[in-house]
């Protein structure tokens, strides 16, 4: 079985039936579930927790989707600096995107393929990650 990282926008779109990507993120984990494992980590459960009022609800969510958390490796936490100090000098300049490049560096470092739904960031400053995304 491989390992696959899910980042945060997925997670989201699965809480939420009525989401435009509901369908796509579903229909991309159910046909990737039978031979993979998926995982998420601190940084993408930090992130969906911001719309549960409790810690069990949200240990709840993780448990029925089957996601085990994972914790960064030190190497993924030095790369995403890098990654951010050059998506910084490339004039980026949204302030909101340091967790985008946590969870990419930890699938970089961890050689996991990640489903998303933000290819663009991903595939620049990750460029080794296997991006399981929309088609445009």
């Amino acid at each position: 079985m491989a390992i696959i990282l899910i980042d945060s926008c997925v997670v989201l779109d699965l809480g939420n039936p009525d989401s435009d990507w509901f369908e796509w993120s579903a229909s991309t984990l159910e046909r990737l579930d039978a031979s993979n494992t998926f995982v998420i980590n601190p940084v993408v459960y930090a992130e969906c927790a911001i719309g549960y009022s409790s810690i069990e609800e949200v240990e709840t969510l993780f448990e029925s989707l089957g996601f085990q958390v994972q914790n960064l490796p030190r190497e993924a936490l030095f790369l995403a600096g890098k990654a951010f100090m050059q998506y910084r000098r490339n004039k980026g300049n949204k302030t909101n995107v340091l967790p985008d490049f946590f969870i990419g560096a930890h699938a970089a470092v961890s050689g996991y393929p990640l489903v998303t739904r933000d290819k663009s960031r991903f595939s620049t400053y990750f460029p080794s990650v296997k991006l399981i995304a929309p088609s445009s």
